[in-house]
């Protein structure tokens, strides 16, 4: 038996308020607003936003099974790209001003490329995938 997407809301809505509020007129009085929801159709459009945004997700799911590199490659593009400026910037860069000073006696200044930004996303694409390994190892991924 499945229930329509506003009497789920509404029955979850229930449950939540009987554990946050543990004062009972509190909690009948955030009952009585979300009841008052219910009735002006907020609820509904709720639910609606609900499915608009699982829809979503099984787009980007079938985007992301793509084979395409220009339906499926931004993550990966991104992942790469703050990759390489990372490598540049540790290994490469201080390498070749090693190698132009030392052997080829240059005395002027190299540019320093700024990598705050693409620190700041490449870590969180590699927190996000630590996150993601933790909760297969753990069996809590989901199929």
């Amino acid at each position: 038996m499945a229930l329509d997407p506003v009497s789920l809301l509404l029955e979850v809505g229930s449950k939540v308020i009987d554990r946050v509020f543990p004062d009972p007129a509190a909690a009948a009085a955030a009952k009585l607003e979300l009841f008052k929801l219910q009735q002006s159709g907020e609820l509904a459009q709720l639910a609606a936003d609900t499915d608009i945004a699982k829809a979503q997700i099984g787009v980007n799911q079938t985007e992301a099974g793509s084979s395409s590199m220009f339906v499926s490659g931004a993550r990966p593009f991104i992942m790469w790209g703050c990759g390489f400026s990372m490598l540049y910037a540790a290994l490469f860069e201080p390498i070749m001003r090693f190698c132009a000073v030392v052997i080829f006696k240059y005395p002027g200044t190299f540019p320093v490329i700024d990598t705050t930004l693409t620190t700041q996303i490449l870590l969180g694409l590699l927190g996000l995938a630590g996150m993601r390994s933790f909760d297969k190892r753990n069996g809590v991924a989901l199929k």
